[in-house]
Parts: C-alpha cells; structure tokens; sequence
C-alpha cells in the first residue's frame, strides 16, 4: 500500500467521522475510498466496520455531556441494538458475496433517502407499549448496521427525534453509544472472519477517531440542511457508479 493511498483513506476516515457524528452518515465517504484501494466489496464493507469503532470511541467520548443525562434510556436500548448489530453481521457473513454486491448501490440510494425526510419531533409517550416499539426499531437498526451501515446513523437520530421528541444534539449523542454497540460486536465477530485488511483499516480507523472527535463540536454549530443534502447527493453518485460497475 502506497502513501497516496494512505492519505486517502485518512481524508476519507476523517470526511467519514465528521459526516457520522453531523449527519448520521460516514460509509458514504469510506467505503468507496477502500475500494479505490483495491478491496473487494465484502472485504470492504467488514474492514470498514472494523475502523468504525474508532469513530464511536471518538464520538461517544465528544458527545458525553449530552448523552450522560439519557444513561437510564440507554440501558432500555442498548440489548436491542447490540443484538440487531449481531444479527446483522452473521447475515453478511452467510449471504454469498454476489448478493452483497448487487445489494449496495440500493442500500447508499435508501441511505441516501432516509438523510432527507424532514423530522418532525413527534412525541409517542413513555408507555411500556411505546418503549416496546422503540426497541423494536432500534433493533431492526442495529441489524441493518451489522449488515451495511450507511445512514444507520441517520435512521437512529430520526427514530430518537420523532418517538421522544429529543433534540438534535441530545439524539447525536445517543445514536453514537447506541451504533457503537451494534458496530462494535459486528466488529468483533469480522475480526475472526478473515476478511479484515488491517493496513487499509489502521490509516482509516486514525481519521475515523479524528473526525469522530471533531463532529461532536461541529453538530453543535453546524447548518444541518446543507450538510445532508451535500452528504445525499455522495450517496447516490456513489451508488450509480457502484452499479455501472456492475453493469460494465
């Protein structure tokens, strides 16, 4: 590996960070930059979970001011969202590389929706039936981040904001500890798969913990609306250039 293409993947780390812990969104950026490194599409997706844990440390350890007073709902989400991580990550690892592959540029465009429904900040209430639900959802996310990730971020904080009505800093902050679980112990299990490239991963989990760092300081000032209109127009360019390779 060259040092162009460490460069690269510490933009593309950092680029990532930043658009995690802003918009709920970080694949966009570091997917596509391990496969200009020459990775296969699988072994891409893993590696880059892998690195991901970095951006959680980063962002958990920048966001604790706002997620230290929701610790009791936390604990109320935390085992959906580890177990949905699991899931998703045995998913990945049993399905035949062929369908990952064709899946993707369908799963960046659905990303890349979800970061432009406008939310509302709907409250639901605080029944045991409505907690019930959350969890659910959670779960449901933290599957899909196990398998792919991208705008599983951005899926947590509109579910966060729409059922409690939480604010947009408060939701950052608990999308970051909740998806750090699900990445986490999907990291975990890839490890042992033997399609993590660790060269590639260590350069871009050192942007990953850099932009993880930095975002939580930057959603606090930040123009929300430019950034995830700029972040949805990546995701689609991304996902059409993935499909035309396939169709090459």
């Amino acid at each position: 590996m060259n040092w162009e293409t460490v460069v690269l993947l510490i933009f593309a780390g950092v680029a990532a960070g930043l658009g995690g812990s802003t918009t709920g969104i970080a694949s966009v950026f570091s997917y596509p930059a391990l496969l200009l490194s020459g990775l296969s599409p699988i072994d891409a997706n893993v590696t880059n979970s892998v690195s991901l844990t970095f951006l959680s440390i980063g962002s958990t350890i920048g966001s604790y001011p706002e997620w230290r007073p929701k610790i009791d709902l936390l604990k109320r989400l935390a085992p959906a969202t580890f177990l949905g991580g699991l899931a998703g990550s045995l998913i990945l690892l049993m399905s035949p590389p062929e369908g990952f592959e064709k899946v993707v540029p369908f799963l960046l465009v659905l990303a890349s929706i979800v970061i432009l429904i406008p939310v509302t900040r709907a409250r639901l209430g605080g029944s045991a039936k409505h907690l019930l639900l959350l969890q659910v959802l959670a779960g449901l996310v933290g599957i899909y981040c196990g398998y792919f990730g991208a705008a599983s971020g951005t899926m947590t904080i509109a579910l966060l904001i729409q059922m409690l009505g939480l604010s947009l800093p408060v939701a950052h902050a608990m999308k970051n500890v909740l998806l750090g679980l699900a990445n986490g112990v999907a990291a975990l299990l890839f490890i042992f798969s033997g399609h993590v490239h660790w060269l590639p991963a260590i350069p871009l989990a050192v942007g990953f913990f850099i932009g993880g760092r930095l975002g939580p300081i930057v959603v606090r000032k930040a123009p929300q609306k430019a950034l995830k209109y700029f972040v949805a127009c990546a995701g689609i360019t991304l996902a059409i250039w993935l499909l035309w390779k396939q169709l090459a």
